[in-house]
């Protein structure tokens, strides 16, 4: 069975937007994406120099006969870095998301319910993704 050129060529995708949907327009989202951007590198060197303050990575403490006080220190040290590691990577996920939204032309559009986010919310927390109320019932 021959195929046809159209169905040789690749359409782009389009994501439906309702005609009565409200969005931002281009020229107030530059910023804000200039934003999240400065943010999302902000984050990635903080991820690289908190690595290098994990107790863990030292190879000399392999060697270290030091007391159990030293190691619970290390195991407190490593904790702390894991955590404030963790806190950064799930910010970056959040903001690639935001930026993913930015380009589909769906930001400040809630995810789960599809309603418009409070533009204050979007003022203190760029990245959101999430109207309050959804965020709420994901919290639960």
């Amino acid at each position: 069975m021959k195929k046809t050129k159209k169905q040789n060529k690749k359409t782009p995708v389009k994501t439906k937007v309702p005609k009565n949907q409200i969005r931002f327009p281009a020229r107030l989202l530059r910023p804000v994406a200039m934003f999240l951007r400065e943010n999302l590198n902000k984050i990635n060197i903080r991820t690289k120099n908190i690595s290098s303050e994990d107790p863990f990575v030292n190879t000399a403490r392999i060697h270290d006969n030091a007391s159990p006080d030293a190691d619970a220190e290390e195991q407190f040290g490593h904790a702390r870095v894991t955590a404030i590691k963790e806190e950064l990577n799930k910010k970056s996920t959040q903001i690639k998301k935001a930026l993913k939204f930015i380009k589909k032309g769906k930001y400040g559009t809630c995810e789960d319910c599809q309603k418009l986010i409070n533009t204050d919310r979007l003022s203190v927390v760029p990245e959101a993704t999430l109207c309050v109320s959804c965020e709420k019932k994901r919290e639960k």
